[in-house]
């Protein structure tokens, strides 16, 4: 799938007003026909424009943000020969600009929206998520209707944009699993265009006409072929009304869209496909044609996968991850508009046997009705699979983005539908649906052999839709929070801090949510510098080994009793903390706590348990050996970082890393925690909806008496200045290439000059495609899909590092580089403009109350703040600063502490090759 993470916004006055003459242009308002309701699901509610447009309202007021998201149902299914891609170049090209928003990327990021585009088989997909404000939410729906009919797709966009698509292009071709999956798919559909990738091929990419992309953008991008929604804080009759007067006044098109008619025949013997190309790890994958997603077996056959691929208690894990005949195992269901595709693999370390591991694999597949799936089973996988709806189905922006997938199979509505046969699936139905397509000549994998009487799987016909959902009513709608303001100054009035007796400190934010859903987050330090030395190995795996099985429950207990509670939750740690996350309902919260808890104070360390993570890793670890990203980023921070081998802040080379894992026991893992795990140095934060007697209750009882076995004090971390360094890595057979540049500087987060740093920072490679970076590399040049610049800076210690990342083509090494200097060089020479600054400030501000709407992140920054000994009157005092920023301050910080010749480089690519 290819998807773009974007974050972006615009100025209301003048968009509106363009978008409003635009579009009333093309009809008079008065002859608009009302919106007509259609039905109405759980909240959710859908009305239909007299143009066609579909709009579904998802109202939520527990949170101060808003969502919109246009889907069109339009993707690679729709391309014709030649123009492979071209629905995923048209979702850049759809960001350089309309009629009404001819700074596109400028006008998201003055809006400090979180948003994304995707593309994929049967739709395409914009959304924004933004701060909840009636200018915002009007500004969001007016770009969508500008740029539904209004955008330029023009000539010279495309020159520029096609060299960004092909840098993405090759960024996937440097993983060999995804193109592995891309030669199943092609060989397993031979004629329907499931088959083709979404990215395209890459002649079609550089060489598509500006015409045929025109063409295909006048004929898909319409109103009736989209469906609109808005989700989160907002009026349902005021939102319905603007969507009328700004998509309403759209045209219904001429023009009739053509039916895809393509159907894939049916399999007649096992295929196979072999990929020959540099790496560390051997993969096999065996797929199978399935229903589409709309038809009653794909409930069945989700189970199926899980029962078979889930970790730990898959029956592939253990055939293969148990017997260490595999180091990984893993399966995807796509459930699409035409008949889909089911794909289960595992991945293979040197000293394991492919062949061997591909062998048990389809004798597992091929014995099933010797071996069918248990009540049990299908009761494990239910439960993990409806806790993750229902805890969707808390949140509105989640549930808007998730609609995309299910508008793009048929109907909005076959998300409840497909719930409510979840629930329905029996083990009769789940071995019934093995046995009908899990069939030899069905799959894609292997050597084909000739059959005297092949048995053959006949997918059956996508369901009449309209007829599955016409009188669909659903469940009751799930209840609904407050409108909650994430103000610093509002945080702070509801907020409560308690001290413990053994120094347990617990931050408390009470609020109504949606679903009455509950967050914490928890930190537990230890250790000091001279008794952590040389113990980073066993922190690491001490760490992953917590949520393996406890003294009361296996890891699959674990993971049964989480689903059960309808929860989310991980335990983790490092050398210097543990962690711990939870994610809940309020009836919950108190139970799953407990669980929690007795994770973090009995872990078991079972043997087994311990060998299977450690292969996991060792695969985890050689696979990067070749990857460009991996050398880079590796080879950057062992140069920024001052401190000796044997310290835990020490970076380890590849080949240091693999010796202290393979050195690596499960008795050392388990005296790691008996010497250091304890809560005598913890911070817990509870963000939500919740019972504070009942919650408090628990960590007392569970808390307080967990002492540290040793004192703890921080690692202070001191700022150097290693000397300036250009250095290149071959990663041979990799058509992607990575720069990464940076330079050490002594600022802590309470400096004079921070606030300065943070918007010199977001202007030259944050916010969205508008920073200096992002203009000059991806919009101007071309040159790289993705590239921002970051500023990491110290709450404790004078320490800090300045720098950039990019990805590019590695002929475009020297140009990228150049360019990259050119810029710096150029912001401090002539420094950024008041025009810059205040749209910049304007995101980012906006920016920092939709992160604060997020519960999980709010409860981690009052958890660390309880460390840092502060409240949420920092972060109200660092916006009055930045709000108060002149540009003269803002060049003067850049200039004190970067300069171009103190910027250390590193890339790694085949760079070799492309001389």
């Amino acid at each position: 799938m290819r998807q773009k993470m974007f974050r972006t916004a615009h100025r209301l006055e003048l968009v509106l007003a363009a978008v409003l003459v635009t579009a009333l242009a093309a009809a008079p308002v008065g002859a608009q026909q009302a919106p007509q309701r259609v039905t109405s699901v759980e909240g959710l509610t859908e009305y239909r424009l007299a143009n066609g447009l579909r709009v579904l309202l998802f109202p939520d007021q527990s949170k101060p943000t808003v969502t919109v998201n246009i889907t069109y149902l339009v993707g690679s299914a729709q391309e014709g020969y030649g123009e492979t891609g071209m629905a995923h170049l048209l979702e850049h090209l759809q960001f350089k600009g309309s009629k009404g928003h001819t700074n596109i990327p400028q006008e998201l990021t003055e809006h400090g929206a979180r948003t994304n585009a995707s593309t994929w088989f049967d739709r395409t997909n914009y959304f924004e998520t933004l701060q909840a404000t009636d200018a915002n939410l009007q500004w969001a729906l007016g770009l969508e209707a500008d740029r539904m009919v209004n955008s330029f797709i023009a000539k010279k966009d495309l020159d520029s944009e096609m060299t960004v698509v092909r840098n993405e292009f090759e960024r996937g071709e440097n993983d060999p699993g995804s193109v592995l999956e891309e030669r199943v798919f092609s060989t397993a559909f031979l004629w329907h265009n499931y088959g083709h990738s979404t990215i395209g091929a890459r002649s079609d990419i550089e060489n598509v006409p500006i015409d045929r992309l025109q063409a295909f953008y006048r004929r898909h991008y319409q109103p009736d072929n989209a469906v609109l929604l808005v989700a989160g804080r907002f009026d349902d009759a005021k939102t319905l009304a603007t969507i009328q007067t700004l998509f309403g006044a759209i045209p219904t098109p001429a023009r009739e869209l053509p039916r895809i008619y393509t159907q894939e025949p049916v399999q007649d013997g096992e295929r196979s496909v072999t990929l020959r190309r540099t790496g560390d790890l051997a993969e096999v994958l065996a797929g199978y044609h399935i229903p589409a997603g709309s038809h009653p077996d794909a409930a069945p056959l989700d189970i199926l996968i899980r029962v078979l691929a889930d970790s730990p208690s898959g029956r592939l894990y253990a055939a293969l991850v148990d017997t260490k005949k595999a180091a990984r195992v893993g399966g995807v269901q796509y459930q699409l508009r035409e008949p889909g595709y089911w794909l289960l693999g595992a991945d293979t370390r040197k000293e394991q046997s492919l062949d061997e591991a591909k062998t048990v694999m389809l004798d597992t597949l091929d014995t099933l009705a010797a071996h069918p799936v248990t009540a049990a089973e299908v009761d494990r996988a239910r439960a993990a699979m409806l806790k993750n709806i229902d805890l969707a189905l808390n949140d509105a922006s989640r549930v808007g983005l998730q609609m995309s997938e299910w508008i793009a199979q048929g109907d909005w509505r076959l998300f409840f539908l497909y719930r409510d046969r979840l629930r329905a699936v029996t083990p009769a139905d789940v071995n019934r649906v093995a046995q009908a397509y899990l069939k030899p000549s069905n799959r894609t994998v292997g050597l084909y052999i000739p059959t005297d009487k092949p048995d053959r799987s006949v997918i059956p016909e996508t369901p009449a839709i309209d007829s599955l959902v016409r009188d669909y009513k659903g469940d009751p709608v799930v209840a609904s929070g407050e409108a909650f303001d994430p103000s610093p100054e509002n945080i702070e009035s509801r907020a409560k801090r308690l001290a413990l007796a053994n120094g347990f400190q617990v931050a408390l934010l009470p609020k109504k949510t949606r679903g009455a859903s509950v967050v914490v987050s928890a930190t537990f330090r230890f250790g000091d510098e001279k008794s952590l030395f040389g113990r980073a190995a066993d922190a690491s795996m001490a760490g992953a080994m917590l949520m393996r099985g406890s003294t009361k429950h296996t890891r699959q207990q674990i993971r049964e009793e989480l689903d059960r509670l309808k929860a989310r939750a991980n335990a983790g740690g490092n050398a210097t903390q543990a962690t711990l996350q939870i994610e809940t309902v309020r009836d919950n919260l108190p139970a799953t706590l407990a669980l929690m808890a007795e994770i973090l104070r009995e872990p078991a360390f079972p043997a087994a348990e311990f060998e299977s993570l450690k292969q996991a890793r060792l695969a985890q670890i050689e696979e990067s050996r070749s990857e460009p990203q991996a050398i880079a980023g590796r080879e950057f921070g062992r140069h920024l970082n001052p401190y000796p081998r044997g310290d835990v802040r020490y970076r380890e080379t590849l080949d240091e890393e693999i010796a202290a894992l393979k050195a690596a026991t499960v008795e050392k893992a388990r005296q790691f925690y008996q010497d250091f795990y304890g809560a005598s140095r913890a911070q817990l934060a509870v963000v939500g909806d919740f019972d504070e007697a009942a919650v408090m209750s628990v960590v007392r009882e569970k808390f307080v008496s967990w002492k540290s076995p040793k004192p703890f004090a921080r690692l202070v971390n001191v700022h150097t200045a290693p000397p300036a360094v250009n250095r290149s890595f071959e990663t041979p057979d990799k058509t992607n290439a990575v720069f990464m540049a940076g330079v050490n500087i002594p600022v802590r987060d309470d400096d004079p000059d921070y606030p300065s740093l943070v918007m010199a920072n977001f202007m030259f490679g944050g916010g969205f495609l508008n920073s200096r970076l992002a203009t000059r590399l991806r919009q101007k040049d071309g040159l790289s899909y993705g590239v921002n610049s970051m500023l990491q800076i110290s709450s404790l210690d004078r320490t800090g590092m300045f720098g950039a990342t990019a990805i590019y083509a590695p002929q475009n090494a020297s140009k990228l580089e150049a360019a990259f200097k050119e810029e710096l060089s150029r912001v401090l020479r002539d420094g950024f403009t008041q025009e810059e600054l205040d749209a910049a400030r304007t995101g980012w501000l906006q920016g920092r109350t939709v992160t604060r709407s997020q519960d999980q992140q709010l409860a981690g920054r009052m958890a660390n703040d309880l460390f840092l000994e502060r409240t949420l009157k920092w972060d109200a005092d660092l916006e009055r600063k930045v709000a108060a920023l002149n540009v003269a301050q803002v060049n003067a910080a850049l200039r004190k502490y970067v300069s171009v010749d103190k910027v250390s480089i590193f890339k790694a690519g085949d760079f070799a090759r492309s001389n």
